[in-house]
This record gives structure tokens, C-alpha cells and sequence, in this order.
């Protein structure tokens, strides 16, 4: 039974969100502001947790900025109606997704079930042998681990999420080879989850600059503007 946190200071979406979840088997854990979340975090993690962004105390960016200090755990941003800024921010800082206010629960329950199996897909647990996805994959100074979730750039650890290495993975198992938007889409989301190009961006974006943080001049990904992206091996 997966546990997930909910961080939101209205009482209505809390209650009604987690019967929602404890009706489809999962564990929930609610918290009204991010302080009380990320006291609750630092004694145990949840398996995802999703965050609305405007909250008292700690808003949700800064308990993502926390949260990613420790763990690549999936977050999902609940975010205002028409607030472009808080969406490509909160992506940029590392959410994995994003959920408009107000929202279907069952398009949230379809996007915490997307991000589960995404966990699973990197771990290799939806195969019943050990395939390409849980074999450690070296290209040039890139090493991929799938099933400790780990990310080496010319030896040096670098923390992705759940998102960001399943793009990554898709660009470098075949380099020099162009990925369109589209095909990253598919890779990171299920056919029933919508998302933009602007989304993809996003993550390639943050992506990059956490390869960065490690190597400065670091370049594997290339950008083929109206086309896509590509991995080539250094």
C-alpha cells in the first residue's frame, strides 16, 4: 500500500482528496502547512506526496526546496487556475507534475498512479525478468542505475527525479538519435495524462543545470529547436 502526504491548508480538499485515496487502497497522511508536513517528512518520508503551493507558514516551493535537499521522492504541485508562473517554477525546482485548481480527483488519482508506475518502470519491478531498464547503463562519463535510482556524471552523484531520469534514460540509451517532445511525453506520462511541450521543457531545463552542478560543461544534451532533443555520448 503506497503512502501518500497531502500538503494543503484548506480542509475541504484535504478531507474529501484523501477519501478519494483511501477508497482506491492508498494510505494518506494530510497536513494543513508545510512546516507540519516537512516536521512529519524528517521523521519518515511518505512514497509521493503532492503540495499546493500557496500555503501559511511554508508555502510549497519552499517545502519542495527542502524536500529536495533529501530525497527524489515524486511531488506533485497543486497549483492556481491561471498561474503559468507557479507551474513552470514549481517544474523547474523539481516537482514531477502539476494539477490545476479546481481539479477532478480522478485526474489527481490518474497522475499519483502515472508517477507510482514510473517509480516501478525505473526500478524494473514491472518486468518479470531483469531487462534494459534495470541494467546499469554507461554512456561515455554518464552511468544510469535504474534500480538504486542513482545517476553518476565522470563519477560524481547527481540527484534526479523520478521524471528527470526517466528523460534522461530515453536520450541516452540510443545517443545521437533525436527524441521529438512527443516521444518524451510518452516515455515520462501515460497515454491518458495531457501534457504540454512547455512541461518537457521544463524538465530538460532542470535536468541540465543539475548536470551542471556537477560539470559546468556539461553538454550531452543537445537541443534541435522545433524538433527535439538528443544524448550525445561525451
Amino acid at each position: 500500500m503506497s503512502r501518500i502526504a497531502l500538503v494543503d491548508d484548506d480542509r475541504n480538499i484535504l478531507t474529501s482528496v484523501s477519501m478519494t485515496l483511501e477508497a482506491e487502497g492508498f494510505e494518506v497522511e494530510t497536513y494543513n502547512d508545510g512546516q507540519a508536513a516537512l516536521d512529519a517528512f524528517n521523521k519518515k518520508l511518505p512514497d509521493m506526496a503532492v503540495f499546493d503551493i500557496k500555503m501559511p507558514r511554508m508555502d510549497g516551493m519552499d517545502l519542495l526546496q527542502r524536500v529536495r535537499q533529501k530525497t527524489s521522492m515524486p511531488v506533485i504541485f497543486l497549483t492556481s487556475k491561471d498561474d503559468e508562473i507557479d507551474e513552470v517554477l514549481g517544474l523547474r525546482m523539481g516537482a514531477d507534475d502539476y494539477v490545476k485548481k479546481p481539479f477532478s480527483q480522478r485526474l489527481l488519482v490518474e497522475r499519483i498512479r502515472a508517477l507510482l508506475r514510473r517509480q516501478e518502470v525505473i526500478a524494473g519491478d514491472d518486468a518479470g525478468e531483469p531487462g534494459e531498464t534495470s541494467q546499469v547503463m554507461v554512456r561515455g562519463e554518464l552511468r544510469m542505475d535504474p534500480l538504486r535510482h542513482a545517476v553518476a556524471w565522470k563519477g560524481k552523484d547527481v540527484s534526479l527525479t523520478v521524471t528527470e531520469f526517466l528523460l534522461l534514460q530515453a536520450l541516452a540509451q540510443r545517443p545521437g538519435f533525436v527524441k521529438s517532445r512527443d516521444q518524451l511525453m510518452d516515455v515520462a506520462y501515460d497515454d491518458q495524462v495531457y501534457v504540454d511541450d512547455r512541461t518537457i521543457d521544463s524538465h530538460i531545463k532542470r535536468l541540465r543545470k543539475k548536470m551542471r552542478m556537477v560539470d559546468s560543461d556539461f553538454s550531452a544534451i543537445e537541443t534541435l529547436y522545433g524538433i527535439g532533443y538528443r544524448y550525445n555520448e561525451e
